[in-house]
């Protein structure tokens, strides 16, 4: 067997780098010959009304958000991890809380930002006044693509709130209730399979977002079952064959994210599990049986 670790040519982050890595590792343990290339070879593209594709692989993991290219090598009849609809659902905030609904998935109350074309053109005042209205104060602020952490504001005032959204008016947006009760605190679980592996609480002591990439503090947690069984779902409800399911700690626990590229590192370092290894099965699973 025979596979490809697509990554994006510009990502360069350590984490990323170590999570290549030790997936290598673990597909090598597994006799899976593994090779990693950069998602700007034109590994696949459109000649002549059909789809060609230059990888000689059994299937394709693939570490990048751009959907285009896992498009086309499904279309070529490769098997790629997570599938280029999953990605897409994933990659877009606003589109996971949209894919979500009415499925019994509970979740924060998000409206999405209205996508402005012309930079010189100003938000009606009634704008702020229906979120305000709607979400309450203080409200949170997201561009509906971003990681680690990044990209998300809390807005306390109407005044703060304006301001924001005049900076990233020209980008697509949602904006969200604060649950107060979670601030600087979540619950990272990670899925494979459509099966619970394991789960880590993240805190934070000074910032309302409790990412590891931000500072927040890692620790193993025993995961309750209806967290387990709401996680569970979401991934099945995507189509995930692997994620990291970020749930708001609320009196009711809600689903905040879904991460369809989740970095792993922390949460073998919290848990002491291979999660590497169990996803490098998944997949070695799954091909086996398209032979």
């Amino acid at each position: 067997m025979k596979g490809t670790i697509l990554v994006n040519p510009y990502d360069s982050h350590p984490v990323q780098t170590r999570k290549v890595a030790r997936m290598t590792e673990e597909f090598s343990a597994l006799g899976v010959e593994v090779e990693t290339t950069a998602n700007d070879g034109f590994v696949a593209y459109v000649e002549d009304g059909r789809v060609r594709c230059r990888l000689n692989s059994d299937f394709v993991l693939y570490f990048d958000k751009e959907r285009i290219a896992a498009s086309l090598i499904e279309r070529a009849g490769i098997r790629v991890f997570n599938s280029a609809a999953a990605i897409e659902i994933c990659d877009d905030k606003m589109l996971t809380h949209t894919v979500l609904a009415n499925n019994g998935i509970p979740m924060p109350t998000t409206v999405a930002g209205p996508l402005c074309y012309n930079q010189d053109a100003k938000l009606d005042s009634r704008y702020i006044e229906h979120a305000i209205e709607i979400l309450g104060l203080p409200i949170v602020v997201k561009e509906c693509y971003g990681s680690f952490g990044e990209q998300v504001y809390l807005c306390d005032t109407a005044q703060k709130l304006g301001a924001k959204l005049e900076e990233i008016k020209m980008k697509r947006y949602l904006l969200q209730h604060f649950e107060k009760q979670s601030s600087g605190r979540d619950m990272r679980v990670i899925v494979i399979g459509g099966k619970f592996v394991c789960g880590m609480l993240r805190t934070s002591d000074g910032d309302f977002r409790s990412n590891a990439a931000l500072g927040g503090r890692c620790e193993r947690a025993d995961v309750p079952a209806d967290i387990v069984a709401l996680c569970e779902k979401t991934a099945r409800i995507i189509g995930l064959d692997y994620c990291g399911v970020d749930i708001l700690l609320s009196d009711t626990p809600k689903v905040c994210e879904v991460n369809s590229n989740a970095m792993f590192e922390m949460m073998e370092r919290a848990t002491g599990l291979n999660v590497a290894q169990a996803y490098a099965k998944h997949i070695v699973s799954i091909v086996q049986q398209l032979k």
